[in-house]
C-alpha cells in the first residue's frame, strides 16, 4: 500500500478516469492539482447547481466533498473504481459566493488497507473563507484472491 505522500495516478490519470468511469459528471469536475497529502478539485459552477435563491445547492457541495476525497483514494491506489464513501459528514459554513466556481482542497489522514479518512475544506474561488468543511471516509474493496489452479 502506498503511502499518502506516494501518488500513482497524476491529475491526468485522475481527469480520463473520471471521463471514463463517470461520464454523468463529465465538465462538471476539474483536477487543479495534486498536493503531498491530497488533492485540489474544481466544481464548475453552472446552473444545475444552483438552489432557488442562486446560491450553491448543498447536495453539489457535498459531491465536491466526496468526489475531492475519492479522487485523493485514487491518486494513492490506483484506479478502483469500487472504493466506496461509508461516512460523510458536511458542515456549511457560510453562503458561497455567487458566480464562483467551488474549489475543494481534499487530504488524507489516514490511509489504511481497508479504510482512508479524508479531510475537504471548500473554498468559493478567489476568497479565504471556507463555505464547507467536510470529513468522509472510504472503504477500498478487498483484492479477490486468485483461483487455485485445478489439479
Amino acid at each position: 500500500m502506498p503511502t499518502i505522500a506516494e501518488t500513482v495516478m497524476s491529475e491526468a490519470d485522475l481527469a480520463a478516469f473520471i471521463e471514463r468511469e463517470f461520464p454523468q459528471v463529465r465538465g462538471d469536475f476539474a483536477v487543479e492539482r495534486l498536493t503531498q497529502d491530497g488533492v485540489v478539485i474544481r466544481l464548475k459552477v453552472g446552473e444545475r447547481h444552483l438552489r432557488p435563491g442562486g446560491t450553491i445547492s448543498g447536495p453539489s457541495i457535498f459531491g465536491l466533498a466526496d468526489v475531492a476525497v475519492y479522487l485523493a483514494l485514487l491518486a494513492r491506489i490506483g484506479p478502483v473504481a469500487l472504493a466506496v464513501t461509508t461516512s460523510a459528514s458536511v458542515d456549511f459554513l457560510r453562503k458561497p459566493e455567487a458566480g464562483r466556481d467551488l474549489i475543494a482542497e481534499a487530504r488524507l489522514l489516514k490511509l489504511g488497507r481497508v479504510l482512508v479518512v479524508g479531510d475537504v475544506l471548500i473554498r468559493s474561488e478567489g476568497s479565504e473563507a471556507p463555505v464547507a468543511r467536510a470529513s468522509m471516509t472510504y472503504s477500498i474493496p478487498p483484492e479477490r484472491p486468485q483461483a487455485l489452479p485445478s489439479a
